[in-house]
């Protein structure tokens, strides 16, 4: 039987640059910082030598781990991606003041598709991470 959702993977070219956006910037705190590489790891993965480093981050009961990988070499994807294409689209935080949150990732240079909305009971807005992964803050009023 399928419990919850342990985590969520995330593949960057810049492993330093995640994680000063995803720990020092949005406050998801730092497990721990492993090289990988080894056959169990290619076979997880279905990728002949399988390296990197993998850092999990912790907020509440989720974790959203962040690989980097050195090989095999990754394809470019599109930074600007459409929500609308398939595969994963977002990631949703939520927060106690929504204004006061988009006001410091925006002075930190976080690019938001536009300002908070209100949706009804709930006030949202999209935004990208350094490699334009979509992220989205939202608000229950």
């Amino acid at each position: 039987m399928i419990k919850q959702i342990n985590h969520i993977g995330i593949s960057t070219p810049d492993l330093d640059k995640s994680l000063g956006f995803y720990r020092d910037l949005m406050g998801l705190e730092l497990t721990v910082d492993t090289p990988f590489g080894n056959n169990s790891i290619d076979t997880i993965t279905d990728q002949k030598d399988a390296k990197g480093r993998v850092v999990p981050l912790k907020l509440g009961d989720t974790e959203l781990e962040i690989f980097e990988f050195s090989n095999p070499p990754a394809k470019a994807s599109d930074p600007k991606r459409p929500v609308c294409d398939h595969g994963i689209t977002h990631i949703r935080f939520e927060v106690t003041n929504i204004q006061q949150e988009y006001d410091r990732l925006r002075e930190a240079g976080v690019t938001f598709h536009c300002e908070p909305q209100n949706a009804g009971s709930v006030k949202a807005v999209y935004g990208r991470d350094p490699d334009g992964n979509v992220f989205e803050l939202l608000e229950v009023l």
